[in-house]
């Protein structure tokens, strides 16, 4: 089989803050930008990497959502528990200083981990865990 990652979902409360921390912090390129208000889907993506995304998406906006769900997903979101993503970078700390100049809300400067990989992690405007290894 011949199969990669194409997209994944985080979950915004705020598109404007989430497309300016992803766009203009992280640098991704803007691919798609669906919706209005709050029900925004907003696609975003590496550059020069076209076959891998995130999809911005509100959370609450599945039907099939029942009122309590969404308050669990809204608590979840708040506590930084119900969205993660982990990225890769040549240059940690490079990455790490244009973070912080983003004013990103840091959880973990750069680390070496006990388990071999060097890392930091920080929280997007909506609360999901990024988290970014260096490769080595």
């Amino acid at each position: 089989m011949d199969i990669t990652i194409n997209s994944t979902f985080l979950p915004h409360e705020d598109p404007d803050a989430s497309l300016a921390f992803y766009r203009d912090t992280l640098g991704f390129e803007v691919r798609g930008d669906v919706g209005k208000g709050t029900m925004r889907w907003i696609t975003v993506g590496p550059a020069g990497q076209p076959g891998t995304s995130i999809v911005l998406y509100p959370p609450g906006a599945d039907p099939g959502v029942t009122d309590e769900e969404r308050r669990t997903i809204t608590e979840m979101m708040a506590k930084g528990t119900y969205g993660i993503i982990v990225l890769a970078t040549k240059d940690l700390d490079a990455t790490f200083e244009q973070l912080q100049a983003g004013d990103a809300e840091v959880v973990q400067e750069p680390t070496e981990q006990p388990y071999g990989i060097r890392d930091c992690a920080v929280r997007d405007p909506a609360g999901n865990m990024v988290r970014i290894n260096e490769v080595r």
